[in-house]
């Protein structure tokens, strides 16, 4: 294992800082939102769990729909009109979250339909934005580098979560649709930043039918390989739906914790991406990509199972002994949070780098598409069912069963590795 170094963050293209500084802008609105949305609509605006994930189903099926749009055109005509125009459409969306209630008394909707609709397109203006940049960023890298510079994106991305986890707490208890649109805001700001500082560097091919890239795309899903580590990616967004949809939930009602609590309180998991990402994924870059995966399924076991130990002890509100039962019961959470985090910070760079791996330039818009489609199938899916089972009072059997899916993942990914080459797993890149 190599000694960690800070001095992966630099030597990068300008525009590789650029992309990122404008991710940090754009996922501090979102983390405004990200722990409050499921809290407000289902406990104050009252929607049933299970129709709130079902909302976040439709928008990552929007999203997954518009991914693969995204990676055609991010190919065909280059990333930065995708990643232009996707941030500007997410301007407009995102802040539609603010006026479900106003959208349900002007239409035939009810209050569960426009949080639908609005979900629905929300997630198709950001579907189109992943591909593109994350083909963007691979364009100007490679081999090891490329996996610094996908640390590098997540580093930005969780000092804007960090920030906006506890800006969101206080603006949400000030006024709660405030977050929502100040969400659309910074969307709207970082087109604006992609439009006038990230140069052009892939013109795409213009010449090329658009039924054409429909067949790249149809060639990158029938590729076992590619598949298989799709696959493996929606079970892993299985387990990441879960903290903007029931933890809250388990936040707010096991513990009646308060929206600045848990904003503070969810500071953990960027905390953790912060400090870890860089120096761990650079400690485990002479790994197997694999291997790294096949790590960060324990630490996602191990967060499954503090939430599941919130329901075997009685954090209730008897007075006697409270302090104390409730300072077990953060702590459990907390520690969801990290060992989490610590999985996170090993699965998002090293499956992004070795799907890339796996195909041409070329083709590495379509094949980044499919991963991301898995992606957003799995949260959808990860969300609905979270919510099923809160609402049918299975609530304290989720976490035992998403900490199965884990050791199945530990599994997939040790056969997956044998399909791979030295080059492909990332051991060529120390050698």
């Amino acid at each position: 294992m190599r000694r960690p170094s800070l001095d992966a963050v630099r030597g990068f293209d300008r525009a590789v800082y650029i992309v990122a500084a404008g991710q940090l802008l754009n996922v501090f609105g979102a983390g405004l939102v990200y722990p409050f949305a499921t809290i407000h609509f289902h406990l104050e605006v009252g929607i049933a769990l299970s129709l709130v994930g079902f909302g976040l189903l439709v928008r990552n099926v929007a999203t997954a729909v518009a991914t693969t749009v995204g990676g055609y055109l991010a190919d065909r005509i280059g990333r930065k009109p995708v990643m232009v125009a996707a941030m500007a459409g997410n301007g407009l969306t995102l802040a539609g979250y603010a006026f479900v209630p106003a959208i349900a008394a002007g239409t035939p909707l009810d209050l569960a339909g426009a949080f639908v609709g609005v979900s629905a397109l929300s997630g198709a203006t950001n579907g189109l934005y992943t591909p593109a940049g994350q083909a963007y960023v691979a364009d100007l890298t490679d081999g090891g580098e490329r996996d610094r510079a996908y640390s590098l994106l997540k580093v930005g991305n969780n000092v804007g979560f960090g920030t906006g986890f506890v800006v969101g707490g206080v603006l949400y208890e000030w006024v709660e649709v405030a977050v929502f649109v100040a969400d659309g805001v910074t969307s709207a700001l970082v087109a604006v930043v992609l439009l006038l500082l990230v140069p052009r560097i892939h013109a795409g091919q213009p010449g090329v039918a658009f039924r054409d890239s429909v067949g790249d795309w149809g060639n990158a899903i029938t590729k076992r390989r590619v598949l298989a580590l799709a696959a493996l990616n929606g079970g892993f967004a299985v387990l990441y739906a879960q903290m903007q949809t029931t933890v809250p939930i388990v936040a707010e009602t096991q513990l009646g914790l308060s929206s600045a609590e848990i904003g503070t309180l969810y500071v953990l998991n960027p905390l953790t991406l912060v400090v870890l990402q860089i120096p761990l994924v650079a400690a485990v870059s002479g790994w197997r990509r694999t291997r790294g995966l096949t790590l960060s399924t324990g630490f996602w076991a191990a967060s499954m199972l503090a939430v599941w130990a919130v329901y075997l002890f009685d954090f209730g509100p008897a007075p006697a002994g409270r302090h104390a039962l409730l300072a077990v019961g953060v702590a459990l959470v907390g520690a969801h949070l990290v060992s989490r985090t610590i999985g996170e910070v090993l699965h998002s760079p090293l499956s992004t780098s070795l799907m890339s791996a796996l195909g041409s330039d070329g083709e590495r818009g379509a094949q980044l598409s499919v991963l991301e489609v898995a992606k957003r199938g799995g949260m959808g899916v990860g969300s609905f069912a979270g919510g099923l089972f809160f609402d049918y009072g299975l609530a304290a059997w989720l976490w035992p069963a998403l900490a199965g899916i884990c050791g199945l993942l530990a599994l997939g990914l040790l056969g997956f590795e044998r399909t791979l080459s030295a080059t492909e797993n990332g051991r060529a890149v120390t050698e």
